[in-house]
Protein backbone atom coordinates (compact mmCIF):
# COMPACT_ATOMS: atom_id res chain seq x y z
CA UNK A 1 0.00 0.00 0.00
CA UNK A 2 1.42 3.35 -1.06
CA UNK A 3 0.76 6.59 0.77
CA UNK A 4 1.45 10.13 -0.44
CA UNK A 5 0.23 13.55 0.59
CA UNK A 6 -3.32 14.34 -0.46
CA UNK A 7 -2.14 16.85 -3.06
CA UNK A 8 0.36 14.41 -4.61
CA UNK A 9 0.05 11.40 -6.91
CA UNK A 10 1.93 8.10 -6.89
CA UNK A 11 4.63 7.46 -9.50
CA UNK A 12 4.33 3.76 -10.33
CA UNK A 13 7.85 3.49 -11.73
CA UNK A 14 9.31 4.81 -8.49
CA UNK A 15 7.24 2.28 -6.53
CA UNK A 16 8.49 -0.54 -8.76
CA UNK A 17 12.08 0.52 -8.17
CA UNK A 18 11.52 0.84 -4.42
CA UNK A 19 10.00 -2.60 -3.80
CA UNK A 20 11.55 -4.46 -6.73
CA UNK A 21 8.23 -5.21 -8.43
CA UNK A 22 8.13 -6.18 -12.10
CA UNK A 23 4.51 -5.11 -12.60
CA UNK A 24 1.95 -3.15 -10.61
CA UNK A 25 -1.82 -3.60 -10.70
CA UNK A 26 -4.61 -1.90 -8.80
CA UNK A 27 -5.73 -4.11 -5.90
CA UNK A 28 -9.22 -5.58 -6.00
CA UNK A 29 -11.56 -5.16 -3.01
CA UNK A 30 -10.97 -8.76 -1.88
CA UNK A 31 -7.19 -8.27 -1.77
CA UNK A 32 -7.57 -4.98 0.11
CA UNK A 33 -9.75 -6.76 2.68
CA UNK A 34 -7.02 -9.37 3.21
CA UNK A 35 -4.58 -6.54 3.82
CA UNK A 36 -6.92 -5.09 6.44
CA UNK A 37 -8.20 -2.05 4.60
CA UNK A 38 -10.92 -0.85 2.21
CA UNK A 39 -10.86 1.31 -0.91
CA UNK A 40 -11.38 5.02 -0.31
CA UNK A 41 -10.47 4.81 3.38
CA UNK A 42 -6.93 3.49 3.29
CA UNK A 43 -4.48 4.61 5.94
CA UNK A 44 -1.13 3.46 7.35
CA UNK A 45 -2.33 3.30 10.98
CA UNK A 46 -3.07 -0.13 12.43
CA UNK A 47 -2.02 -2.23 9.44
CA UNK A 48 -0.25 -5.54 10.04
CA UNK A 49 3.28 -5.35 8.55
CA UNK A 50 3.20 -9.13 8.09
CA UNK A 51 0.19 -8.86 5.77
CA UNK A 52 1.10 -5.84 3.71
CA UNK A 53 4.13 -3.80 2.60
CA UNK A 54 3.63 -0.14 3.49
CA UNK A 55 5.42 2.40 1.31
CA UNK A 56 5.30 6.06 2.38
CA UNK A 57 6.55 8.97 0.36
CA UNK A 58 9.29 10.93 2.12
CA UNK A 59 7.04 13.99 2.36
CA UNK A 60 4.52 12.02 4.43
CA UNK A 61 7.14 11.48 7.13
CA UNK A 62 7.46 15.25 7.57
CA UNK A 63 3.72 15.71 8.25
CA UNK A 64 2.21 16.03 11.72
CA UNK A 65 -1.32 15.72 13.12
CA UNK A 66 -2.73 14.68 9.76
CA UNK A 67 -6.00 13.14 8.67
CA UNK A 68 -5.89 9.72 7.00
CA UNK A 69 -8.16 6.78 6.31
CA UNK A 70 -8.96 4.47 9.23
CA UNK A 71 -9.19 1.33 7.03
CA UNK A 72 -12.94 1.08 7.75
CA UNK A 73 -15.60 2.43 5.43
CA UNK A 74 -16.84 5.84 6.54
CA UNK A 75 -14.08 6.43 9.11
CA UNK A 76 -10.89 8.52 9.29
CA UNK A 77 -8.16 9.07 11.83
CA UNK A 78 -7.23 12.64 12.81
CA UNK A 79 -3.99 13.84 14.38
CA UNK A 80 -2.02 10.86 13.07
CA UNK A 81 1.77 11.19 13.23
CA UNK A 82 4.47 9.14 11.49
CA UNK A 83 6.76 7.28 13.84
CA UNK A 84 4.26 7.36 16.68
CA UNK A 85 1.14 5.96 14.97
CA UNK A 86 2.66 4.08 12.05
CA UNK A 87 6.03 2.85 10.81
CA UNK A 88 6.24 2.13 7.07
CA UNK A 89 8.18 -0.74 5.51
CA UNK A 90 9.79 1.67 3.04
CA UNK A 91 10.26 5.43 3.03
CA UNK A 92 11.14 6.68 -0.45
CA UNK A 93 10.42 9.30 -3.06
CA UNK A 94 7.38 7.71 -4.75
CA UNK A 95 5.42 10.75 -5.88
CA UNK A 96 5.00 12.30 -9.29
CA UNK A 97 6.72 15.60 -9.89
CA UNK A 98 4.27 18.53 -9.82
CA UNK A 99 4.47 21.90 -11.50
CA UNK A 100 6.09 24.42 -9.19
CA UNK A 101 8.32 21.88 -7.43
CA UNK A 102 11.88 23.16 -6.98
CA UNK A 103 14.51 21.86 -9.37
CA UNK A 104 16.88 19.52 -7.46
CA UNK A 105 19.87 21.24 -9.10
CA UNK A 106 19.14 24.98 -9.17
CA UNK A 107 16.04 25.33 -7.01
CA UNK A 108 14.00 27.13 -9.67
CA UNK A 109 10.32 26.12 -9.95
CA UNK A 110 9.64 23.39 -12.48
CA UNK A 111 7.31 24.21 -15.38
CA UNK A 112 5.42 21.50 -17.23
CA UNK A 113 4.87 21.50 -20.97
CA UNK A 114 3.55 19.09 -23.53
CA UNK A 115 6.21 17.31 -25.57
CA UNK A 116 6.64 14.61 -28.19
CA UNK A 117 9.26 11.90 -27.83
CA UNK A 118 11.04 11.78 -31.17
CA UNK A 119 14.21 10.03 -30.01
CA UNK A 120 15.81 8.24 -27.09
CA UNK A 121 19.18 8.14 -25.35
CA UNK A 122 20.27 5.24 -23.12
CA UNK A 123 23.43 5.26 -21.04
CA UNK A 124 24.65 1.66 -21.15
CA UNK A 125 27.86 2.43 -19.23
CA UNK A 126 30.10 -0.69 -19.30
CA UNK A 127 27.41 -3.39 -18.99
CA UNK A 128 27.90 -4.75 -22.51
CA UNK A 129 31.44 -3.61 -23.26
CA UNK A 130 32.77 -5.47 -20.19
CA UNK A 131 30.88 -8.64 -21.16
CA UNK A 132 32.11 -8.47 -24.76
CA UNK A 133 35.62 -7.39 -23.74
CA UNK A 134 35.33 -4.20 -25.77
CA UNK A 135 38.22 -2.22 -24.30
CA UNK A 136 40.69 0.58 -24.94
CA UNK A 137 44.13 1.41 -23.55
CA UNK A 138 44.19 4.33 -21.11
CA UNK A 139 47.10 6.76 -20.62
CA UNK A 140 48.89 4.15 -18.50
CA UNK A 141 48.55 1.48 -21.16
CA UNK A 142 45.94 -0.39 -19.11
CA UNK A 143 42.84 -1.92 -20.66
CA UNK A 144 39.56 -0.27 -19.69
CA UNK A 145 36.01 -1.19 -20.81
CA UNK A 146 34.45 1.39 -23.11
CA UNK A 147 31.55 3.46 -21.80
CA UNK A 148 28.67 2.88 -24.19
CA UNK A 149 25.57 4.81 -25.12
CA UNK A 150 22.61 4.08 -27.36
CA UNK A 151 21.18 6.96 -29.37
CA UNK A 152 18.26 6.82 -31.74
CA UNK A 153 15.87 9.07 -33.63
CA UNK A 154 12.64 7.38 -34.64
CA UNK A 155 11.69 8.08 -38.24
CA UNK A 156 8.08 7.06 -37.63
CA UNK A 157 7.88 9.13 -34.45
CA UNK A 158 9.36 12.17 -36.18
CA UNK A 159 6.82 11.92 -38.98
CA UNK A 160 3.96 11.45 -36.52
CA UNK A 161 5.13 14.46 -34.51
CA UNK A 162 5.31 16.53 -37.67
CA UNK A 163 1.79 15.58 -38.73
CA UNK A 164 0.46 16.26 -35.23
CA UNK A 165 1.80 19.81 -35.39
CA UNK A 166 1.18 20.48 -39.08
CA UNK A 167 -2.27 19.55 -40.33
CA UNK A 168 -5.75 20.92 -40.90
CA UNK A 169 -9.26 19.59 -41.45
CA UNK A 170 -8.32 18.40 -44.96
CA UNK A 171 -5.29 16.34 -43.98
CA UNK A 172 -1.53 16.54 -43.57
CA UNK A 173 0.65 19.53 -44.42
CA UNK A 174 4.17 18.26 -44.99
CA UNK A 175 7.16 20.59 -44.60
CA UNK A 176 9.22 20.57 -47.78
CA UNK A 177 12.20 18.98 -45.99
CA UNK A 178 10.41 15.69 -45.24
CA UNK A 179 7.54 15.69 -47.73
CA UNK A 180 7.17 12.42 -49.68
CA UNK A 181 7.22 14.61 -52.80
CA UNK A 182 7.65 18.38 -53.05
CA UNK A 183 5.35 18.89 -56.02
CA UNK A 184 2.30 17.05 -57.31
CA UNK A 185 1.40 17.54 -60.97
CA UNK A 186 -2.30 16.95 -61.61
CA UNK A 187 -3.57 16.51 -65.16
CA UNK A 188 -7.27 17.30 -64.81
CA UNK A 189 -8.28 15.01 -67.65
CA UNK A 190 -5.89 12.22 -68.66
CA UNK A 191 -8.01 11.60 -71.77
CA UNK A 192 -7.21 15.08 -73.07
CA UNK A 193 -4.01 14.44 -74.99
CA UNK A 194 -2.77 18.03 -75.10
CA UNK A 195 -3.12 18.77 -71.38
CA UNK A 196 -1.86 15.34 -70.36
CA UNK A 197 1.20 15.75 -72.59
CA UNK A 198 1.86 19.17 -71.03
CA UNK A 199 1.52 17.69 -67.52
CA UNK A 200 4.08 15.00 -68.35
CA UNK A 201 6.38 17.65 -69.83
CA UNK A 202 6.19 19.71 -66.63
CA UNK A 203 6.79 16.57 -64.56
CA UNK A 204 9.92 15.71 -66.58
CA UNK A 205 11.25 19.29 -66.47
CA UNK A 206 10.87 19.49 -62.69
CA UNK A 207 12.51 16.09 -62.31
CA UNK A 208 15.50 17.21 -64.40
CA UNK A 209 16.17 20.22 -62.17
CA UNK A 210 16.14 18.10 -59.02
CA UNK A 211 12.64 18.74 -57.74
CA UNK A 212 11.01 15.73 -56.06
CA UNK A 213 7.87 15.48 -58.15
CA UNK A 214 5.09 12.98 -58.78
CA UNK A 215 2.27 12.98 -61.31
CA UNK A 216 -1.28 11.86 -60.59
CA UNK A 217 -2.12 10.10 -63.86
CA UNK A 218 -5.06 8.15 -62.43
CA UNK A 219 -8.30 8.06 -64.39
CA UNK A 220 -10.18 9.78 -61.57
CA UNK A 221 -12.36 12.87 -61.35
CA UNK A 222 -10.50 16.13 -60.62
CA UNK A 223 -12.29 16.47 -57.27
CA UNK A 224 -10.97 13.09 -56.13
CA UNK A 225 -7.41 14.02 -57.09
CA UNK A 226 -7.60 17.41 -55.39
CA UNK A 227 -9.01 15.86 -52.22
CA UNK A 228 -6.27 13.22 -52.14
CA UNK A 229 -3.63 15.90 -52.74
CA UNK A 230 -4.84 17.84 -49.69
CA UNK A 231 -5.10 14.66 -47.61
CA UNK A 232 -1.52 13.57 -48.39
CA UNK A 233 -0.26 17.13 -48.00
CA UNK A 234 2.10 17.77 -50.94
CA UNK A 235 3.63 21.26 -50.43
CA UNK A 236 2.77 22.37 -53.98
CA UNK A 237 0.07 21.22 -56.39
CA UNK A 238 0.37 22.07 -60.09
CA UNK A 239 -2.82 21.71 -62.13
CA UNK A 240 -2.89 21.33 -65.90
CA UNK A 241 -6.10 21.01 -67.87
CA UNK A 242 -7.83 22.03 -71.11
CA UNK A 243 -8.96 25.34 -69.55
CA UNK A 244 -5.51 26.25 -68.24
CA UNK A 245 -3.98 25.50 -71.63
CA UNK A 246 -6.62 27.67 -73.25
CA UNK A 247 -5.72 30.60 -71.00
CA UNK A 248 -1.99 29.84 -71.29
CA UNK A 249 -1.47 29.38 -67.54
CA UNK A 250 -0.65 26.85 -64.85
CA UNK A 251 -2.51 26.73 -61.55
CA UNK A 252 -0.18 26.32 -58.56
CA UNK A 253 -1.59 25.90 -55.04
CA UNK A 254 0.41 26.14 -51.81
CA UNK A 255 -0.93 23.46 -49.45
CA UNK A 256 0.08 25.28 -46.27
CA UNK A 257 -1.70 28.56 -46.97
CA UNK A 258 -4.18 27.57 -49.67
CA UNK A 259 -2.84 30.41 -51.83
CA UNK A 260 -3.36 29.84 -55.57
CA UNK A 261 -1.09 31.40 -58.22
CA UNK A 262 -1.42 31.39 -61.99
CA UNK A 263 1.90 31.02 -63.82
CA UNK A 264 2.02 31.95 -67.53
CA UNK A 265 3.12 29.09 -69.77
CA UNK A 266 5.28 31.45 -71.80
CA UNK A 267 7.34 32.31 -68.67
CA UNK A 268 10.03 30.36 -66.83
CA UNK A 269 7.45 28.59 -64.67
CA UNK A 270 9.95 25.90 -63.58
CA UNK A 271 12.13 28.54 -61.94
CA UNK A 272 9.03 30.12 -60.39
CA UNK A 273 7.98 26.77 -58.86
CA UNK A 274 11.46 26.21 -57.43
CA UNK A 275 11.40 29.71 -55.93
CA UNK A 276 8.02 29.00 -54.33
CA UNK A 277 9.43 25.82 -52.78
CA UNK A 278 12.41 27.70 -51.34
CA UNK A 279 10.07 30.12 -49.57
CA UNK A 280 8.10 27.35 -47.85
Amino acid sequence: LCFVRGDHEVNETKVQNTVGAVELEMAEAELLAKAGTVGGYMGPVGLDPEKVIIVCDATVMNMHNVCCGANHEGFHYINANPGRDFTPTYVADIRLMAEGDPCPHCGAPIAKARGIEAGQVFKLHTKYSAAMKCTYLDENGKEQPMVMGCYGIGVGRTMAACVEQSHDADGMIWPVAIAPYEVLVVPVNVKDEASFAKAEEIYNELHKVGVEVVIDDRKERPGVKFKDADLIGYPLRVVVGPKTLQTGELEVKVRKTGEVSMLPLDSDYIAAIKEMLQKL
